[in-house]
């Protein structure tokens, strides 16, 4: 590729996978620097997209998940063919994800088989899920030559901006902090067999509340119901965040923390990517595909018979394979 080349990379729709992604971003910037990389995204996405310098720019997806919108999907496509794309490469596997980059001419259209997406990909990969067994091992694979061994992977590391998290303080009434402090992330958004108790994250947040620390609760409008237990059992010691952030707010604040206590949710991702200490609790999922890519992450699994079982909820009604896993055995894990 030449100095004028161009790559479309359409991205995941979920935080986590999009954070992994940053890891094919890297290594195609590694192979092609100076390629200008573009990013069509949700546009939820791009203030995290925004933190990752190897992307030149993020495009704005207005589509609703499920949404197919076949003839604005083309006319999006088309409009981006005076860019003349090179190479571009559908991290998705769904048909529509791949109609941009079809319309948008692009020469060379990497995926996987997904949703029989013959025609609109014209590099059709196989995914062996035993030869990648991880989110990210398939996301940079689709960027090597068929066949191709995985290199090195770099790992996912975003920038958190210190003046726009002492302004998201100061909107909610606080400084910044002079202690250390804990984050919490009790939510997933994927259903209840991800998450850990509320009332076992509070009795980690009040052991450490003891000890001094602050304890910040960070959740989307989606978890602000669980971030309020843990602030009502905790005697409203911490400081809920849960609904009262952007997700650009979100980065910012994780970044100030000193260790991140999470389920295997998109928070957990950001926070590796932070560089910050992570907790990562795992229950209906498996950290061997999802893994925090991060040397300081610690991960708790139980992997009992029944799990994974990938279900929104458990199947089986006990919960066990997250109510097995204690406060103490975490709040170990923080200490080591």
């Amino acid at each position: 590729m030449t100095s004028d080349s161009r790559i479309l990379v359409v991205g995941p729709a979920w935080v986590g996978d999009m954070v992994l992604a940053q890891s094919l971003f890297k290594l195609l910037k590694q192979r092609h620097a100076e390629a200008r990389l573009e990013v069509l995204a949700p546009t939820w996405s791009l203030p995290l997209l925004e933190r990752m310098p190897e992307v030149d720019e993020g495009i704005a997806s207005v589509f609703q998940h499920g949404d197919l919108r076949l003839l604005e999907r083309i006319g999006l496509g088309r409009g981006l063919r005076a860019r003349h794309y090179d190479r571009a490469i559908v991290l998705p596997n769904s048909f529509k994800s791949a109609i941009v980059p079809w319309a948008a001419g692009a020469r060379l259209r990497s995926g996987y088989i997904g949703e029989l997406r013959y025609g609109l990909l014209n590099d059709i990969r196989r995914l062996d899920k035993k030869a990648l067994p991880r989110t990210v091992d398939r996301f940079i694979a689709l960027a090597l030559p068929a066949g191709e061994a995985l290199p090195e992977i770099p790992k996912p590391r975003i920038r958190g901006d210190a003046n726009q998290a002492r302004t998201a303080l100061a909107r909610l009434g606080r400084g910044m902090p002079r202690q250390p402090v804990l984050g919490l992330c009790p939510g997933a958004e994927y259903g209840p067999a991800k998450r850990w108790p509320a009332e076992y994250f509070a009795d980690v947040a009040q052991a450490k509340l003891a000890q001094g620390w602050e304890v910040w609760l960070f959740g989307s409008d989606n978890d602000a119901a669980v971030t309020a237990a843990i602030q009502s059992m905790t005697g409203k010691r911490c400081l809920d965040l849960g609904g009262k952030t952007s997700l650009a707010e979100a980065i910012d604040l994780l970044s100030l923390t000193t260790t991140v206590i999470t389920n295997d949710s998109g928070l957990m991702h950001v926070a590796a990517a932070l560089d910050r200490q992570v907790i990562a609790i795992y229950g209906s999922s498996d950290p061997r595909h999802t893994p925090p890519l991060n040397d300081q992450a610690s991960v708790l699994y139980l992997g009992l018979e029944c799990s994974p079982c990938f279900r929104r909820e458990c199947p089986l009604k006990h919960l066990n394979c997250l109510r097995e896993i204690k406060p103490q055995q975490v709040l170990a894990a923080l200490k080591d």
